[in-house]
């Protein structure tokens, strides 16, 4: 099959849903498909460009036998209202020739947010008469909406209508957990055009590791201390001042160190909550290469998910398949009814607390702490859950399979009006 995948984030942008379109581009490559990518110039997490990349207004390049057609954004290092609705603009605006200009795909598979890439996809996919799998991984505006960075009712509805359109179009919708189900068949979009298919994890390469030999404790300092671990994105949805007013509470145990990973900008300003709760045992840290992944996170005894109370249901964040893939016991300070809270329970790799309760988070802490046995267990329960539910040859079957029956039914109807 010729396979476009329309996803804004990419390689080499090391976390978030870049690394999951690489795996998944780069496998359908090996199994004899032909897939080129359209995206945009590297620049997350930052929000800047990445150097090599700047200063060029389109780029084609080939990586592992992937096409990647890139197209240059607006970006803002901090971005307001009108700087994120520029970045999709620019997006749908500059990658659409691109779309155009390749061999015509078979079919496409189109990754949300951002939401506006919908209006691309649709002409595209009007034009060359390619069906249109949408990869929902959030659904941006109500989840701005519920913690309060959209406040904007027209704007809201706009996105809504927007989202109406999207789902409309589509011919198939993959989401990545039941509550994204849910959520959908709330707004009466059909059974039959939802697919779940959870987003996955390289259980190869994201595996359980020896401490004794860790080259992230070595380089850290941080042989024989408990680690409590949080890497990702620090945004308005993760509540990190509940992890640092946590970790404020057990700095009396010297044993005990938090590690904070994450972009450098980001990092100053967690630096300054670290001050104001006094909490002088956590480490903070910027990311790291890809490949010294699997070593940070064997590193951890304790890897945290921290969320808002307020935080819309369906999220579901992607660092909850990598840390059960790796063997790490989860502590999730979490909404108990939403689907992050659901992921962990299920999985019996991590206990679930209630969000922004600091000292519901250092008492369930300091519990794995005192048992290791306890933290065995989860670690145990959570890789081989990993294993049966989120591994990487199990998605790329699901979206192969996908695929070929909507390129199969494509032509059947190509060839019935054709008649």
């Amino acid at each position: 099959m010729k396979i476009l995948i329309y996803s804004y984030n990419y390689h080499p942008e090391p976390i978030g849903i870049a690394p999951l379109m690489t795996e998944l581009a780069e496998g359908l490559v090996t199994r004899g498909h032909q897939v080129r990518v359209v995206t945009a110039m590297p620049n997350y997490p930052e929000r800047e460009i990445y150097p090599e990349y700047q200063g060029k207004w389109y780029l084609t390049e080939e990586r592992n036998g992937v096409t990647i057609q890139r197209c240059v954004v607006w970006i803002r290092p901090r971005p307001n209202l009108l700087d994120r609705l520029l970045l999709d603009g620019t997006f749908v605006l500059n990658s659409l020739p691109h779309a155009l200009s390749g061999w015509r795909p078979d079919v496409v598979l189109a990754t949300v947010p951002p939401l506006p890439v919908c209006i691309a996809v649709t002409i595209l996919a009007g034009l060359r008469q390619t069906p249109v799998v949408l990869n929902i991984q959030d659904i941006q505006h109500e989840a701005a909406w519920e913690v309060g960075l959209l406040k904007n009712k027209l704007l809201f509805k706009a996105f809504a209508k927007l989202e109406q359109f999207a789902c409309g179009q589509a011919n198939k919708i993959s989401v990545i957990a039941d509550g994204f189900i849910e959520n959908l068949r709330q707004k009466n979009v059909p059974w039959e055009k939802i697919v779940l298919i959870p987003n996955w994890v390289n259980v190869n390469f994201i595996r359980p590791m020896p401490k004794e030999t860790n080259s992230f404790r070595e380089r850290h300092h941080l042989q024989g201390k408990f680690v409590v671990l949080y890497s990702g994105n620090i945004a308005l949805t993760q509540q990190l001042p509940t992890a640092i007013k946590a970790a404020a509470k057990l700095s009396y145990i010297p044993d005990i160190v938090f590690v904070i990973v994450g972009e450098t900008k980001a990092i100053n300003r967690v630096s300054e909550y670290c001050e104001m709760f006094g909490a002088n045992n956590v480490k903070l840290l910027p990311f790291e290469p890809r490949e010294q992944l699997p070593e940070m996170l064997a590193a951890a005894d304790v890897g945290l998910v921290v969320q808002k109370h307020n935080v819309i249901g369906f999220n579901m964040p992607s660092k909850i398949p990598v840390l059960l893939a790796s063997g790490c016991p989860i502590a999730a300070s979490v909404p108990l009814t939403g689907t992050a809270a659901k992921a962990v329970e299920k999985s019996g790799g991590g206990v679930v607390i209630p969000p922004e309760n600091e000292e519901a988070l250092a008492d369930a802490i300091l519990d794995l702490y005192k048992h290791p046995e306890k933290r065995a267990e989860l670690s145990a329960k959570g890789r081989q859950y990993a294993i049966e539910n989120y591994a990487y040859e199990q998605a790329l079957n699901s979206y192969e399979s996908l695929f070929a029956e909507m390129v199969a039914e494509n032509a059947y109807k190509v060839r019935s009006l054709s008649k």
